[in-house]
């Protein structure tokens, strides 16, 4: 699975340009699938018979985006000023390295030199506006034949294994969540199960509610990374959770309270299996759940997560024996939904 998630780690994929991930997932998925199809949104729905028939009762979600930038403008210079995709903070950008539309033009994200600043922006983070990317043009007309407005650009960034069993790379957050679903895809399950890749959560969970208009699930498994914020310049009650501690098994969010029967299957059967897990000790964020419960007249809800750090940055950071375990549970939940079925 592991070397699953680096593959699709590697694929760009910002909010409403998620083709290459689509298109990755999809022949990884088809010869698994009993039907597979693709929506209006966009989002990959993928439905796979198992030894019992209960339809659409069962619904695992992961969504494929991930954060990034979308070219706004192109100054004389021929630098090009963005807007980002999705919850980026700013401090992060300087100097990072960018592939920009179809052709991937690499690019700089470029600030004004700090030795030009007064000691009173110093005291502050740059406004977006101050931020460019620079393709190596030299001048609007010569930029302008390798990039268009509303372009997206995606972070470049190296996939390392590092410490004890870390792991980082950018898009952690889900491409752990599409690389769990597509190992199970590939497993003999238990009951029927519909699988569905998501678009464009990160700009407002779009996708996921007309997937689950479609889908009409009852329970929906949702598969993500959160943030971990175990930084050290945090105490411990504004930390959220660990990496190495185990999945996160979510019981609340910024998008939805979490089925309490479902929560306290996934915790016994965590327990009862020996796997480590945790639940977040600050709330933050929020995931498809939220967009999936209030569909038509509600759906069940539950969720497991990896906890990463640095999230919606080039460099996240995530442990992989969290997600193998992630994968685990995932697993148990649905035999546990079968039985029950």
């Amino acid at each position: 699975m592991i070397e699953t998630l680096k593959t699709l780690c590697a694929l760009p994929g910002v909010s409403s340009f998620e083709d290459e991930v689509r298109d990755y997932i999809k022949g990884r998925a088809a010869p698994y699938a009993d039907d597979i199809r693709v929506d209006a949104m966009g989002n990959l729905i993928v439905f796979k018979k198992g030894a019992k028939s209960t339809g659409s009762k069962l619904m695992l979600c992961a969504h494929m985006d991930e954060v990034g930038l979308i070219i706004r403008s192109v100054t004389e210079e021929g630098y090009l000023k963005f807007a980002c995709v999705g919850g980026i903070d700013r401090r992060i950008l300087l100097g990072k390295q960018v592939a920009v539309g179809e052709r991937k033009v690499p690019g700089i994200i470029g600030l004004k030199a700090i030795h030009l600043t007064t000691a009173e922006e110093r005291k502050n983070v740059p406004r977006l506006e101050e931020y460019y990317i620079d393709i190596g043009a030299k001048d609007k007309a010569e930029a302008e034949g390798l990039v268009s407005l509303g372009d997206c650009g995606v972070f470049v960034s190296d996939i390392v294994e590092f410490g004890v069993r870390m792991l980082k790379a950018k898009a952690i957050d889900d491409r752990v969540g599409c690389a769990v679903m597509l190992k199970l895809l590939e497993e003999e399950l238990p009951m029927d199960c519909t699988f569905v890749f998501t678009v464009q959560e990160e700009v407002g969970t779009r996708g996921a509610f007309g997937a689950t208009f479609s889908v009409t699930p009852e329970i929906a498994l949702v598969l993500e990374g959160t943030t971990a914020a175990d930084n050290p310049a945090l105490d411990e009650r504004n930390q959220v959770c660990w990496p190495g501690n185990g999945p996160v098994i979510s019981w609340m969010d910024g998008s939805a309270i979490y089925d309490r029967e479902l929560f306290e299957l996934l915790r016994g059967l965590a327990r009862d299996n020996s796997l480590p897990w945790q639940m977040k000790h600050y709330l933050a964020g929020g995931t498809d759940a939220g967009a999936i419960q209030r569909t038509k007249a509600g759906v069940r809800v539950t969720g497991i997560s990896a906890a990463v750090r640095y999230l919606h940055a080039p460099s996240s950071v995530a442990s992989i024996s969290d997600m193998e375990h992630m994968l685990t549970l995932a697993r148990l939940f649905i035999w546990a939904i079968a039985e029950r079925s």
